[in-house]
């Protein structure tokens, strides 16, 4: 998911009803995450254990809502309505014990997704042992945008549905230029599925096949990151 979710661009056109977020723990990562969901429109609740870092937030309207709370207390929790959330972000990465405590108590309380920031692979496997769905490790994944950017320029975003396949934001390779959907052959050639292609906010998804690309539009393609490394990018 290293994904930097509010700036890939085709899933700001899909997003579905509005949906409520928490994000427990305001340090630096949930300040992000916080900020991020907030601009894309969405109800977010910031909790944190310390009284400033909730002020902080509320002042500058990173959050709908803020209240400081020990999240390991699940009475806590239960209380301000989070257990009630379908999705909450625990990016407590620092502090091993109450981010553990935290995911077990959301899990245990029925919270369908939980997403849980690690700080390291043992804090990982640990957190996916209490329950959490998702473990991100923000450094990681920061490193690995970096070289992308660095490496493949003509990736713009890039989200991981696991460790071996992604959807990918790129944009139309030279080769490509002037040939229709149909005469790429994609799926045949690279194993890989065009989902839109589009320019700036408008998409076309699902394009006829018999649509031209052109350098300067955007692709949106799904399928295995070692077949995504053999287009000529």
């Amino acid at each position: 998911m290293n994904v930097n979710w509010s700036s890939f661009r085709f899933f700001h056109n899909l997003r579905r009803e509005r949906q409520q977020f928490a994000v427990i723990g305001l340090g630096r990562f949930g300040r992000a995450v916080c900020s991020s969901l907030q601009r894309l429109g969405y109800e977010v609740l910031g909790t944190d254990i310390n009284e400033k870092l909730v002020d902080q937030v509320l002042s500058q309207h990173m959050v709908s809502h803020a209240m400081q709370l020990d999240s390991t207390e699940p009475s806590a929790l239960k209380e301000a309505g989070i257990f009630e959330l379908d999705t909450v972000i625990v990016a407590i990465g620092n502090y091993l014990e109450e981010s553990i405590i935290t995911t077990l108590n959301l899990k245990e309380a029925g919270v369908p997704h939980v997403v849980a920031k690690s700080s390291s692979e043992v804090h990982g496997k640990l957190l996916r042992r209490v329950g959490a769905d998702h473990v991100v490790f923000p450094e990681y994944e920061a490193g690995c945008a970096l070289a992308r950017s660095l490496t493949k320029p003509s990736i713009l975003e890039q989200f991981d549905l696991d460790p071996n396949h992604s959807i990918v934001e790129i944009l139309v390779p030279e080769e490509f230029d002037g040939n229709t959907i149909m005469e790429l052959e994609l799926r045949q050639r690279y194993g890989l599925n065009l989902l839109a292609i589009g320019r700036n906010d408008n998409f076309e998804i699902n394009p006829d096949p018999t649509k031209r690309l052109h350098k300067g539009l955007v692709m949106v393609v799904i399928g295995s990151n070692q077949d995504i490394e053999r287009l000529p990018i």
